[in-house]
């Protein structure tokens, strides 16, 4: 059975051209980039390189460039970094109740730590009103963290605006770009931001390697301890292979953006209209048009979101309900419960998103089974029976 990989948000195949770059670094020039001997330096060169590329990506300078294990880690950092650097100039970080754990969590911790967390809510549609971060700014602020676009509703935030009013207050600003570095146009200087993590997997690129940019001046502190590898900012040995393959998967992602984002978008659009047209009682959860490219997420009333999955891969179509990091949770999503979706629909959601080998026809398969499916398990469902006024004594 061919398989339908509609998952793209939670991880990316990489493309050959990436595993090309990366393999001689492997077994050939596979020397410590902090050796001073040639084969040292060779792999030195292949680092510089991808750095080199990767900041191209987001417009800023190479040696703004922070090279980590994954944007998980790139959160992390950005914000213990720079909470515990300027610890004497205030306590207090702003964020958003849809980020993502690796910011919600790491913000939760710096709670024990005695710093102050605001958690600024959205809207019905996952957007973050800019004024009201604005309110939330106090001269404790050390850090608004906000992501460019979310990775379950794929709604895309104010960024640019919400940069201006932290530079005219002097305060931080992280993005988390994760879900948008290599599918949205970056450009750092424009859009006022002073730290921004990204993870090579989510742009064809591989697993375990993320960066973190740094804004030249940004006093941050190290996340890990130990040698001078980035700049004193990242000690360890660095992934060479995974570095490079950051780099070449940046450089590609660049090149072919613009229209890739045409042509997906269509796709979604396309996907939305006809399942919008063909299912009763299904929801589009996250902004219509400021979102991401390749991004649907419908909520279904009456049936759980795991349910149409089982369905859905048993005809060879792969989705996920949200975020992949929580996919064993029995909870509902926390970013649906945020835009006030009510507990029972929003566990009936699912979420398709699309990427480079998504075709014409793998939407139109979608748009064939799932009506089919969703009316498969609402036969089945004690929720249809108690809404048509029948009991469920079972």
């Amino acid at each position: 059975m061919k398989h339908i990989y509609m998952d793209y948000a939670a991880t990316t195949p990489m493309l050959p051209e990436v595993a090309q770059a990366m393999q001689p670094y492997f077994s050939q020039r596979f020397g410590n980039p902090s050796s001073i001997h040639s084969m040292g330096q060779e792999a030195r060169d292949g680092i510089d390189q991808a750095r080199s590329k990767v900041a191209t990506l987001i417009a800023c300078r190479p040696e703004e460039v922070v090279f980590t294990g994954g944007g998980t880690e790139a959160d992390n950092h950005a914000i213990k970094g720079v909470c515990l650097a300027n610890r004497e100039k205030g306590n207090h970080i702003i964020t958003t109740s849809i980020e993502h754990h690796a910011v919600l969590n790491t913000c939760n911790y710096m709670k024990s730590l005695g710093f102050g967390v605001t958690v600024v809510p959205v809207d019905k549609y996952g957007m973050v009103d800019p004024d009201r971060i604005k309110k939330s700014i106090t001269h404790k602020t050390l850090l608004v963290s906000v992501m460019h676009a979310n990775n379950e509703v794929g709604a895309i935030q104010p960024i640019e605006e919400i940069g201006r009013i932290t530079r005219q207050a002097g305060v931080y600003f992280h993005v988390d770009a994760v879900q948008t570095a290599g599918h949205l146009l970056i450009d750092v200087d424009k859009l006022g931001i002073d730290l921004l993590s990204a993870s090579a997997h989510k742009l064809y690129g591989p697993k375990g390697v993320g960066m973190l940019y740094v804004r030249e001046g940004t006093r941050i502190a190290p996340l890990l301890h130990g040698g001078e590898q980035e700049n004193e900012r990242r000690a360890g040995t660095e992934n060479v292979p995974g570095i490079v393959g950051f780099g070449k998967a940046a450089e590609i992602a660049l090149a072919g953006m613009g229209e890739e984002a045409g042509r997906l978008s269509g796709y979604r659009d396309r996907l939305i209209d006809s399942v919008m047209g063909k299912v009763a009682d299904v929801y589009l959860n996250g902004h219509r048009e400021s979102r991401l490219p390749n991004n649907a997420n419908f909520s279904f009333d009456f049936i759980e979101g795991e349910s149409i999955l089982m369905y859905l891969d048993a005809e060879g179509i792969c989705a996920s309900t949200g975020s992949a990091c929580s996919s064993t949770s029995s909870e509902p999503s926390h970013v649906l419960t945020a835009l006030g979706i009510p507990v029972e629909r929003a566990r009936g959601s699912v979420r398709f998103t699309l990427g480079k080998w998504t075709s014409a026809e793998d939407i139109d398969k979608v748009v064939e089974a799932l009506p089919r499916i969703i009316e498969k398990l609402r036969a089945m469902s004690p929720l249809v029976k108690e809404k048509c006024g029948w009991i469920n004594y079972l």
